[in-house]
């Protein structure tokens, strides 16, 4: 590598994108790929007509719907940094798949729209970043549209998130009279629709007014900008980089992903202050330090069929310590085995190149041949530890599925054991007719499944919906008996032999307790 080791791991900046859907932030990727230069034209999900996609919505079923419904992992260099974004998914039917995304990044990047505000499903996300202590920005969207008041929506942050906030800049305006932001921390106001003879920057004087003539100083929206801002100046919260990098006070900038105003500016600045790769706790509690001369990441996500032709499947390494070289030996210490890293990616959506070299803080791609599962520790050496478990969501729905045309039940176990190991549905079956039952958090992963299966092993599917369930597995597995199942608890095998009860509801649930108190039951979450 060209820099030392130590400069490369601090170069990185490696950080998900979270917000509700339809906020905005698969099209602020594209803003973030146009600015590194991964990409000549910000594709946005609103192309449809023109048949131009968001470049990080791969999969068929997310360019017909407009909605990320798997993370992609992107890549690019800025200004001398490294740069790994996680776009996540906004459905909140696919929210493990986030959860597992927040585990692998080391900030977040909170995409909020100025009309809706806080919405449930950012109020989810935004607490598992905070358990976690990540540092979250916020980037407030669609300000060329008409939205709520700055101040309500800084308000709001602190309320409902509980967070407290510094505004980086504020809006002059809001939706057709959007005439600029006020950059209060690089001290210039930077103007939405500057004239072809004028500079998109102003200069601000020491007094906090505009240096320079300019007719939006004549404008009732400039001169309520002013008062806000100096309402933030004198009753607001102070910048303090300590408590950022703790999580404690979130950023805030004001901008439009869409008219790609503000973008820029907040790519610099978030670099600035985004942590560099962080050390990561192992099941033992200690912390695994990044410029550790071992070798150690963790598989956060595994993906089937990114290319649907050849069958392949991509198992994502967050690195964690060390340096990683094409055709290292590393261990997983659940198999105690050893396996080359010969076949190795790095990613701009379903863009692939080989790796050879990465270093902690970077996403890398194995190609997997069902030897990884999600949580696996990839370790190098002689070491010998395991990172702390990823979240493992106990599915609530559920539906018993085969295939329409029993010529195709080959393609249809093959299909369903590789979508399985991505962990957005959970696989059962019964005990003696071996009938597979499906689970999931939300009705949307069933439709993604019928919809792969389909367009990817070519094999249309029944399902036939049994509701919800409530799914527990058994400490004691020995002391079950068959006879202890019955309509309202059903007896099943997950895709780990472990028997599972599917209780029909929770008063079943505790029905069945009261009848056999020996049988001790446990929620995998």
């Amino acid at each position: 590598m060209q820099k030392n080791k130590h400069d490369e791991i601090t170069s990185r900046r490696t950080f998900a994108i979270i917000s509700h859907p339809d906020a905005g932030k698969t099209t602020i990727t594209e803003k973030l790929l146009y600015f590194g230069g991964a990409i000549r034209d910000a594709g946005t999900v609103k192309g449809k007509k023109s048949g131009k996609f968001a470049t990080s919505d791969w999969m068929e079923i997310e360019k017909q719907r407009g909605i990320s419904v798997t993370s992609s992992v992107l890549q690019f260099d800025y200004a001398g940094k490294r740069v790994n974004i996680l776009d996540t998914p906004g459905h909140e039917d696919f929210s493990e798949d986030t959860y597992r995304t927040l585990m692998a990044v080391d900030a977040a990047v909170m995409m909020v729209d100025s009309a809706k505000g806080i919405e449930p499903q950012t109020i989810k996300l935004f607490k598992v970043c905070k358990m976690r202590g990540i540092p979250i920005f916020t980037f407030i969207n669609k300000m060329d549209r008409q939205g709520k008041e700055p101040l309500e929506l800084m308000e709001e942050l602190e309320e409902v998130l509980e967070i407290q906030s510094y505004a980086m800049n504020w809006p002059i305006g809001m939706g057709k009279e959007f005439l600029g932001i006020y950059d209060r921390f690089n001290k210039r106001i930077e103007l939405a629709r500057p004239n072809a003879d004028e500079d998109r920057f102003l200069p601000i004087d020491g007094e906090g007014e505009l240096a320079v003539e300019h007719s939006m100083q004549e404008t009732s929206y400039y001169k309520q900008a002013l008062e806000d801002v100096m309402l933030l100046n004198e009753a607001g919260n102070d910048f303090d980089e300590d408590r950022i990098a703790k999580g404690e006070l979130t950023p805030v900038f004001f901008g439009s992903a869409l008219t790609n105003f503000g973008v820029q500016t907040f790519l610099e600045t978030f670099l600035q202050f985004a942590p560099e790769p962080q050390p990561r706790l192992t099941k033992d509690a200690e912390y695994v330090d990044p410029e550790s001369d071992v070798f150690s990441g963790f598989i956060f996500k595994i993906q089937a069929n990114m290319n649907p032709a050849h069958r392949d499947r991509i198992a994502f390494v967050r690195i964690v310590s060390g340096e990683f070289e094409r055709g290292m030996t590393v261990t997983v210490p659940r198999l105690s085995k050893n396996f080359k890293l010969t076949q190795t990616t790095q990613f701009l959506a379903d863009d692939r190149e080989t790796v050879n070299q990465a270093v902690a803080g970077d996403i890398i791609g194995l190609y997997d041949t069902g030897n990884y599962q999600i949580g696996d520790t990839v370790i190098s050496g002689k070491a010998n530890f395991q990172f702390e478990a990823l979240p493992q969501f106990t599915p609530e729905l559920f539906v018993r599925v085969n295939a329409k045309n029993v010529m195709k039940s080959k393609q249809f176990h093959k299909g369903i054991l590789q979508l399985v190991q991505e962990g957005a549905i959970q696989y059962y079956k019964t005990l003696h007719t071996e009938e597979v039952i499906l689970g999931a958090v939300g009705q949307l992963q069933f439709e993604v499944f019928e919809h792969r299966m389909r367009a990817e092993y070519h094999v249309e599917v029944q399902m036939e919906t049994m509701g919800s369930k409530v799914a527990r597995w058994i400490e004691n597995e020995e002391d079950v008996k068959e006879s202890m199942a019955g309509q309202r608890a059903l007896l099943v095998k997950d895709r780990y032999e472990r028997k599972v009860f599917l209780f029909e509801n929770n008063f079943a649930m505790r029905w069945f307790q009261d009848k056999f108190p020996d049988i001790k039951l446990y929620n995998q979450l």
